[in-house]
């Protein structure tokens, strides 16, 4: 039988529901909806100089359609030193999370707060910092991506959440999946982890079900509960592969109509994550650096390049070579939309200090190795032997392996770093999606553009389910293959440890022991860095 889960358990600790955390997990999961009080702990984000905003979720045990919270912030976690307050509205309308942005702060400033429902009963203490403000020595962020619940625990929020050098964390995307149970193996579930709804999301009340139960783990919340984070969407908190008008896992004539769903996923997004509705946004640290949230999924970005067909024609590599030099090379073919694209253009010029692009996926180009189909293993299919086989001959023409990264939009990448180099911006992308570790080295005609660190997935499966060679094989080859390749793993899960100061950006990939039981130990790191000025990494 499932545990009862009450008032006490919902706010015990400051964990919220800790129902994941227990055998009967998921049913668990399935009862957070028909919860009440403060089911979800608290969050904050979009943190400026002089502002925060606060998250929650609040469900009142009696019948009435919307509810006041007040929201006290103060310098100690007692709330003896209460400096700033608010209040907010929500209801079943917005699924009863609440929102507010709290003016007035002072910079770099941390800061303790906590909701108050109508009752007095009172959400779990959050602790949040404000970004600093003119000269700054140093700031630290967390890098996360993919986090597939059902594959394993989030030992790399854990991990994160437990440190003391960082300031903010950074989501670039698939902070949730769309898919159903029905498409994970039974091999790489771990028990207890799989969310609901048990079938794939289309609707808003599936949207909300999913955040619920991810937003159930413990993990997850203890990290939204200790600092501030930026975070944007990218596919699977819509659907795999999204574009403006569509998704490779959205069929229509079965799941009704693409813009019903869209809307629906970016509704609940903003229902349940601290951030605003702005689709785009800069986060300025002080004079060191500039933080910025993109949006390249569900707003202007085209539908990627079809290059199947050039396959499976008469002559292959001539059908390869005429989609190479025109559909490949479109320049009507966007990622961000020319709106944004001229705005960040701008930002770059006007701000000082370093660059940071948050973006949902990999500019780095990156192109098959002709030795990949050797590295597989003997229990690979042989339809995706089969890709393989055309990802290497797409390459002998200089195509890409992914054409749902910016690689596939060649023209669109051309113009974010030429104007890059135009602004003589220090651009450090910061990027996820791959679900494995890399560094780049980004060059725009011939002349380096600036460097990109690529998080490796907090739980989802990387190359290393299709490889059977040793990692390093693969490493080095695929750095053969790729100049602007400096490093990869292909093999470990965890996340990016992001150092600037005014001399020089360093990264560190933190790779977890194992995501298959709850564990925080480390089984090794790797660091880059990129000097001032150089906009290529140290050798």
């Amino acid at each position: 039988m499932a545990p009862r889960i009450d008032r006490r358990i919902l706010i015990a600790g400051g964990l919220g529901l800790a129902g994941l955390t227990l055998p009967a997990g998921q049913a668990l999961a399935r009862q957070v909806l028909a919860a009440t009080g403060f089911t979800h702990n608290v969050a904050s984000g979009e943190p400026a100089a002089d502002a925060m905003l606060l998250w929650t979720r609040y469900v009142p045990a009696t019948d009435t359609n919307v509810i006041r919270l007040e929201v006290e912030l103060a310098l100690d976690p007692d709330f003896t030193k209460v400096v700033s307050g608010a209040a907010v509205r929500t209801g079943a309308y917005r699924d009863w999370t609440a929102k507010v942005t709290v003016d007035g702060l002072k910079p770099g400033t941390v800061y303790w707060y906590r909701f108050v429902a109508p009752d007095g009963a009172k959400s779990p203490v959050g602790r949040t910092k404000t970004l600093p403000q003119g000269p700054v020595n140093r700031f630290g962020l967390a890098v996360f991506s993919c986090s597939n619940l059902p594959y394993g625990w989030f030992n790399a929020y854990a991990h994160a959440a437990a440190r003391q050098d960082l300031d903010l964390w950074l989501h670039t995307g698939d902070y949730l999946y769309e898919y159903g149970a029905a498409s994970i193996k039974e091999a790489d579930l771990v028990a207890g982890r799989l969310p609901e709804p048990s079938t794939e999301i289309l609707a808003i009340a599936d949207y909300r079900l999913r955040y619920a139960s991810y937003r159930a783990d413990p993990d997850l919340q203890r990290l939204h509960q200790m600092a501030p984070m930026v975070a944007l969407w990218d596919d699977h908190e819509s659907s795999n592969d999204s574009w403006e008008g569509g998704a490779q896992n959205h069929q229509p004539d079965k799941e009704g109509d693409w813009n019903l769903r869209r809307a629906a996923a970016m509704q609940v997004y903003r229902e349940w994550m601290p951030v605003s509705d702005e689709p785009w946004k800069a986060y300025p640290i002080g004079t060191l650096a500039t933080l910025y949230r993109t949006e390249s999924r569900l707003l202007a970005r085209t539908k990627p390049a079809n290059i199947d067909a050039a396959f499976k024609a008469a002559d292959p590599d001539a059908a390869l070579k005429a989609f190479r030099d025109g559909v490949w090379k479109d320049p009507s073919a966007t990622m961000m939309g020319s709106t944004q694209e001229s705005w960040l253009a701008h930002q770059m010029k006007a701000n000082p200090g370093w660059q940071l692009i948050g973006m949902g996926t990999i500019l780095g180009r990156t192109v098959m190795p002709k030795d990949a189909v050797d590295w597989l293993r003997p229990t690979v299919s042989d339809k995706k032997v089969a890709s393989y086989r055309n990802d290497i001959r797409a390459a002998a023409q200089g195509m890409p392996m992914w054409m749902d990264r910016w690689d596939g939009y060649p023209a669109a990448r051309s113009r974010l770093l030429t104007s890059a180099q135009a602004a003589d911006a220090d651009l450090v992308m910061l990027s996820g999606d791959s679900h494995n570790a890399w560094a780049f080295g980004l060059t725009e005609d011939g002349r380096p553009a600036g460097v990109e660190f690529a998080g490796h997935a907090v739980t989802s499966k990387g190359l290393e389910g299709d490889m059977g060679a040793d990692p390093e094989v693969v490493a080095r080859g695929f750095m053969a293959a790729n100049p602007e390749m400096k490093w990869e793993n292909t093999n470990q899960r965890g996340y990016m440890m992001i150092e600037v100061t005014q001399k020089r950006v360093t990264g560190e990939w933190l790779f977890l022991k194992t995501i298959k039981d709850r564990d925080t130990t480390l089984a090794g790191t790797h660091r880059m860095s990129v000097e001032r000025g150089r906009k290529a990494f140290t050798v």
